[in-house]
């Protein structure tokens, strides 16, 4: 198994353990969590740029990069729930996005196509991780103050929410976008 996929196993081990830090309370369990999944989102990044800068890029990585990216992320967001950093109803619609845009590349390599990540999708990830990392942060921080700082309850309430509508919003039209442009290959199922 060469490096990149290495990396890529790497963060589906690291999310079992970000997982855990977000479930079990221990003292500094948010600061871990936090540092764990900011980890693992950097092997995503240095996976495809060892794999494509080395010409390391094998089918392994192709089905695994994207899978292990999607059980992080949806892995925080549903963590987040219980925390009320976001409903359950907006986590429901991100991870039925992913699947359904899995489902419609699945779909297209069955046909021979191969469907590559639109720029649209790449800010919807970008603004999914802030999101993420942002209500992390504000854990991570009660971790370390007990009264909590006295910015955090408002950075919560008010500009949470802003990060998480615009996160609905780019991940509904991202999704909604990429079907209509490729609605050739539902048509002709």
């Amino acid at each position: 198994m060469n490096l990149p996929n290495q990396l890529t196993v790497s963060r589906l081990a690291l999310s079992v353990v970000f997982v855990a830090c977000l479930s079990v309370q221990f003292p500094f369990n948010h600061t871990l969590a936090l540092a764990l999944f900011l980890i693992a989102s950097f092997t995503d990044y240095l996976d495809g740029v060892i794999a494509r800068r080395g010409g390391l890029i094998t089918d392994f990585g192709k089905l695994m990069d994207p899978l292990a990216d999607k059980i992080l992320t949806a892995a925080a967001f549903i963590c987040l729930i219980p925390y009320g950093a976001l409903p359950a109803w907006v986590v429901i619609v991100i991870i039925a996005r992913e699947f359904l845009i899995t489902g419609l590349r699945l779909l297209a390599g069955a046909k021979g196509v191969v469907l590559p990540a639109e720029n649209l999708g790449k800010h919807k990830t970008a603004w999914q991780m802030a999101t993420i990392i942002f209500f992390l942060l504000l854990l991570a921080l009660g971790d370390w103050n007990s009264s909590r700082l006295a910015w955090t309850p408002f950075a919560w309430n008010a500009v949470g929410p802003v990060m998480v509508a615009v996160t609905t919003l780019l991940t509904v039209y991202s999704g909604a976008g990429y079907f209509w442009k490729n609605r050739a290959l539902i048509t002709s199922a």
